[in-house]
């Protein structure tokens, strides 16, 4: 008898009965084919119940995790373990539908009981005669292995499409036993009322093994991994602590094709470190090292976090999920493979030919990163000197060292990719290559390329032939990361969490302005990149061409327009510009002074751009004898004042710009990317005007000149922008006044929005901050609003707990929405899980709500096609967060008064004037918002969440043409602008220095951790203010830094000294084994860096798994510290150790 038979015959349950029953017939068919069929029984099942008890409310959405998740519908289950056990049957179904995975037989027999128990609770809690049953796995039909596996393979995707089918078809049936169901909700839900709680599911049901099939089983299948075949679950080992009669058993054995071992996974409860079982996984190692003659990796999980432990090069990361089986087998052939790529000879070919030595340098620090057990790399370049010959030259030499097989190169824009793409191609046209934003089909290329977003969609989506994702978390062994800076790694954090490769980042930002972020990211000293080779020292090396910069200002540019200080005719034509053209006069209210901010963004003035484009025609670099202007990119504010350009210049030289001598290059065009093709290689156009479309990644050497038409705040951008004129362009016949040369020489920048004037006032710009999306912001903000709402001011309001209910409830079905089987809700599935609790929102604290805003809130998405709404949500949202809490709500009331403003110039719209007394009373009480309580601002936020849209015309505003005349203000040449970011050959000549002396004295104290004498550190200071340089290039170059820990940091320190510096500290206290884990960090870091920081501890990479407090007690963790400081102090001044 089968275990789901009592179903047969009783009419309340035809609805999902029939599903049930086939479910388990279908085992005889294939596991996979079983687990599909249960995962719809499933879901019919929920539609039952939804249908049958109105206590329990339907979803803002009607998938079926969203109706798993609804909190009245977990609350009727009364049993936590039961309601957690049915995300195994969706998952397992999901990998049945989705992929082509060959479940097991015991995975399908899991997915059928706990199918089994969903329905005893239907039965008990809704029957007329329940009767408590047993699931009885030896009841379920054994798989016919009969079957041929062409055969299998056959139905199972028959029954694919059957089920895809079935969701369509059976729409009407269904949706008519439900309605029958409703009408019998009152008879059923009395029944459910009469019967006690259902007893709960035995805490020891699942255990363990629950974990394993609810997590890594799935993480397995989701990678590839055939589980009959390849995994091996408790696989018994001898020899353990080598006791040739101790046994053991590994939780999984990975074996590759040829079935051999590859990998050991070891497994732990949700509820414990992964690191836990390091020591244990070790052992195991050891056995199978034993038996096979070489060492398995080593993977540790506990089913949210997951850790690659390589022994045979000391390598202990985190990882985004168990790698695919080739993967793992690639990694097992290099070992003995793979050589030493500082050895391998570069293509000079390609990088460091004609002189280039910086390329060969920067190649050679990245091999020396690697050699020194850093994967990732920094890389400093000026833009034009090459780093993309210096990726790919890289690439051709960790390849040819059998380090990399496939690279993936990012970049943030498709022009980007497809240049990079070109350029490989041209440098090594033997390699197979792959631009994903144009062909997601030829994903088996070597070498990738895509910008992030495409990448992020592909690592879930693009599969092989056989069904297997392309894109494990260990399927590319190097990243290219182009133009690396903070936005892109928190943007876009999911790439690099999921895949564990080598990562190369790229830059032409100037040490001094590239981010603290970056440099952690890169795992490098902040200011000191792997390699650097900036602007200034490419100007000396004849590499690239300075430039000449012209700096003037318009009075409206500059001041805005004033009405008073115009001229009678002037005054005259801006009333009629400006003024209110339905008044009494036709002028009505005008408006004292036009804003600099609004010149160029939506009002024209002819006078305005003709002064800048009579100063290009005028002055710019010519070619051609002298007839002609050199190639020009002109920089415009936006799309209307790019055009405007282009009409202006027409206007005013008509014979030049017949056949396309000018033309604007924007996004909204069609065509846009063939007229920067046509820039770069014809003779027209020769002058671009370009918005946002040509300021990186444009590199056409006959650019002699630029303007800068539009203001600049970001410092990146400003130096990208300089960049588009620094190449070399050898052959180009230039004319410069009345002088005429061969060869470009320089290139001349025309800057008439205080750009250079900016960057010299403000030094310590903050470039790229990244910027979170609105449904990050909303969700962010919910999570601050229920914190807020727990505590004793509002405690006894009744108001603001239904409401703080509601925002629990808005949350926990956002969260519950997520599929985990995607790679960005997969990597933070501890978070998910933890938060899919409703209980966990209880008492939230400080630390859940970090939790909450940074771990889960950048995963949050709103399905709602009215983003005004949305935007609005999150203003309001930031406003009440701010009241709750007294934090600072200046800012606020002024952006809302803003939109009421304009909503009040729309009262002939019906709902608009609906709300007409609410919004008269924002804008005319400029205090009224201040006042208001935050459940008033909520009521304020519904109110008028839905007329924001109204008023999305009135925002862009109507471009004015005016016609004023606008002098020239100033106008100066050549300005200083410091383009020496350090002083690099200062460096240079100290670091060849102490790597020639490394045996001297004092260097060699330094080098073993032995106290320095005064005479020693004189000597020091000799050598450094002195010998090599002066003091002023010390501060420069260095900064605060001591001589010896400078000195100490380039030469490194011993490895048996600094084992010795922490041998007390191993003696005397007794450690886990994640604390020794964490103690060889810290002495690999002073090794390499030659001291640490205390502070440094609570950062990365020492803020991982966990931070120094909570993984030590107080004693330990300041007996640590006074380690770290003396192995520092040691290379102080005696007077500065005390």
């Amino acid at each position: 008898m089968a275990n789901f038979s009592f179903l047969s015959g009783q009419s309340n349950y035809e609805m999902f009965a029939e599903a049930c029953l086939e479910a388990e017939r279908a085992m005889s068919l294939s596991p996979t084919i079983s687990a599909l069929a249960a995962r719809r029984a499933f879901e019919l099942a929920v539609k039952w119940v939804y249908a049958a008890d109105d206590t329990i409310k339907p979803p803002y959405k009607d998938n079926l995790q969203s109706l798993v998740h609804e909190p009245t519908f977990r609350d009727a289950l009364m049993d936590n373990r039961l309601w957690e056990s049915l995300q195994y049957i969706i998952k397992a179904g999901n990998m049945a539908a989705h992929r082509n995975a060959q479940l097991k037989p015991e995975d399908a027999i899991f997915s059928l009981q706990i199918l089994f128990h969903f329905i005893q609770w239907i039965d008990y809690s809704y029957g007329r005669h329940y009767t408590k049953r047993t699931f009885d796995p030896r009841q379920v039909p054994a798989v016919n292995h009969a079957l041929a596996a062409k055969q299998r393979k056959a139905q199972e995707d028959a029954a694919r499409k059957e089920y895809e089918a079935q969701l369509g078809e059976q729409t009407a049936h269904i949706a008519q036993l439900e309605k029958r169901i409703r009408a019998l909700s009152d008879q059923l839900a009395a029944r459910k009322a009469e019967q006690p709680a259902m007893p709960q599911l035995s805490a020891d049901e699942y255990s363990e093994y629950e974990t394993r099939k609810r997590f890594i089983d799935l993480d397995l299948q989701l990678v590839g991994w055939n589980m009959q075949r390849d995994v091996i679950e408790e696989y018994p080992v001898t020899g353990m602590e080598g006791n040739p009669g101790q046994q053991g058993r590994i939780d999984y054995l990975l074996n590759g094709r040829d079935g051999k071992p590859l990998a050991i996974i070891e497994a732990k409860r949700t509820s414990y470190e992964p690191t836990k079982g390091l020591q244990q996984a070790r052992l195991y190692a050891d056995c199978l090292e034993q038996q096979c003659g070489y060492r398995p990796i080593i993977f540790l999980s506990n089913g949210y976090r997951t850790y690659l432990v390589d022994d045979t090069n000391g390598s202990t990361r985190p990882v985004g999920i168990v790698f695919a089986q080739d993967d793992l087998q690639r990694i097992i052939n290099r070992r003995h493979e793979a050589i030493n790529p500082s050895t391998v000879a570069v293509n000079q070919s390609v990088a460091g030919g004609k002189g280039r030595y910086y390329q060969l340098e920067a190649i050679q620090a990245v091999c020396d990163n690697l050699n020194q057990g850093q994967r990732r790399s920094l890389l400093v370049m000026a833009t034009g000197t090459g780093k993309t010959r210096v990726s790919a030259a890289l690439a051709d030499v960790l390849m040819r060292a059998k380090l990399v097989k496939n690279m993936l190169f990012l970049a943030d824009r498709v022009e980007l990719v497809s240049q990079a793409k070109s350029a490989y191609g041209e440098y090594y046209p033997d390699w197979s290559l792959c631009n994903l934003c144009e062909n997601k089909h030829d994903t088996d290329a070597r070498v990738v390329f895509s910008t992030y977003q495409t990448m992020i969609n592909a690592i879930d989506t693009e599969a092989g032939a056989d069904g297997k994702p392309v894109f494990s978390s260990g399927h590319f062994d190097l990243i290219i990361v182009d133009e690396a800076h903070r936005s892109i790694f928190k943007k876009y954090r999911v790439i690099f969490e999921h895949f564990d490769a080598i990562m190369v980042g790229l830059t032409a930002t100037p040490r001094n302005e590239v981010d603290r972020n970056t440099y952690d990211f890169f795992q490098v000293q902040h200011g000191v990149p792997t390699y650097v080779y900036e602007y200034a020292t490419a100007l000396k090396d004849h590499v690239l061409v300075p430039y000449h910069n012209i700096e003037a200002k318009t009075k409206f540019i500059d001041e805005g327009i004033t009405y008073d200080e115009l001229s009678d005719s002037d005054k005259e034509r801006y009333e009629e510009d400006f003024g209110d053209p339905d008044s009494d006069n036709g002028t009505g209210d005008i408006p004292d002074h036009i804003d600099a901010a609004a010149i160029n963004t939506y009002v024209m003035n002819p006078a305005t751009v003709d002064t800048v484009l009579q100063d290009l025609h005028d002055h710019g670099i010519r070619t051609d004898g002298g007839e002609r202007l050199g190639k020009t990119i002109i920089f415009a504010a936006n799309q209307p004042h790019a055009r405007y350009i282009v009409e202006r210049y027409a206007q005013l030289y008509p014979k030049e710009s017949s056949n396309g001598f000018i033309k604007a290059v924007l996004h909204s065009e069609d065509y846009a990317h063939s007229i920067i093709a046509e820039f770069k290689h014809k003779p027209n156009p020769v002058i671009t005007v370009s918005v946002d479309m040509m300021d990186t990644g444009v590199d056409v050497p006959e650019v002699v000149n630029l303007v800068f038409f539009k203001k600049v705040r970001s410092k990146i951008k400003f130096w990208q922008m300089i960049g588009r004129g620094t190449r070399l362009c050898p052959d180009l016949d230039c004319v410069d006044g009345d002088e005429e040369y061969f060869g470009k020489q320089y290139f001349t920048i025309f800057d008439y929005c205080g750009n250079f004037a900016f960057f010299r006032e403000q030094t310590n710009t903050v470039d790229d901050k990244p910027v979170a999306t609105v449904s990050e912001r909303i969700f962010a903000r919910k999570a601050e609003l229920i914190h807020a709402f727990q505590t004793s001011a509002y405690a006894d309001n009744q108001q603001i707990m239904q409401w703080r209910n509601s925002l629990v409830n808005d949350l926990h079905a956002q969260i519950n929405s997520w599929d985990t089987t995607k790679a960005a809700v997969r990597l933070k599935r501890e978070y998910v899980e933890r938060y899919r609790e409703t209980d966990a929102f209880t008492s939230l604290t400080e630390l859940n709500v970090r939790e909450l805003t940074t771990e889960l809130a950048p995963l949050a998405h709103y399905d709602e096609t009215d983003v005004y709404a949305l935007r609005f949500d999150a203003l309001m949202y930031g406003f009440m967060v701010a009241s709750a809490t007294g934090r600072s709500a200046a800012a606020y009331p002024t952006q809302i008064r803003a939109l009421a403003v304009r909503l009040n110039e729309r009262m002939t719209i019906p709902q608009v004037y609906e709300h007409k007394e609410l919004i008269s009373s924002i804008v005319h009480d400029h205090s009224y918002l201040q006042g208001l309580s935050v459940v008033e601002l909520e009521q304020v936020r519904v109110q008028l969440r839905d007329l924001i849209r109204f008023i999305v015309d009135a925002n862009a505003r109507k471009i004015i043409v005016t016609n004023l005349t606008d002098p020239l203000i100033e106008r100066t040449e050549n300005q200083p602008f410091d383009i020496t970011e350090h002083y690099e050959d200062y460096k240079l000549k100290v670091n060849r220095y102490v790597n020639e002396h490394r045996d001297d004295t004092v260097i060699l104290k330094l080098r073993h951790n032995k106290p320095l004498d005064e005479h020693d550190y004189s000597e020091l200071e000799r050598i450094l203010v002195h010998e090599l340089g002066s003091r002023v290039e010390y501060e420069t170059s260095y900064g605060p830094i001591p001589f010896g820990l400078l000195v100490r940091r380039i030469a490194k320190l011993d490895h048996d000294a600094a084992m010795d510096a922490f041998a007390d500290f191993i003696n005397t206290h007794t450690l886990n084994q994640e604390q020794i884990g964490f103690l060889h960090k810290v002495i690999d870091y002073i090794e390499r860096n030659g001291y640490l920081e205390p502070e440094q501890l609570t950062k990365p990479p020492f803020d991982r798994p966990r931070q120094l407090f909570q993984m030590f007690d107080s004693s330990q963790a300041m007996d640590l510290v006074l380690c770290i400081r003396r192995v520092r102090a040691n290379a102080m001044p005696p007077a500065a150790r005390g």
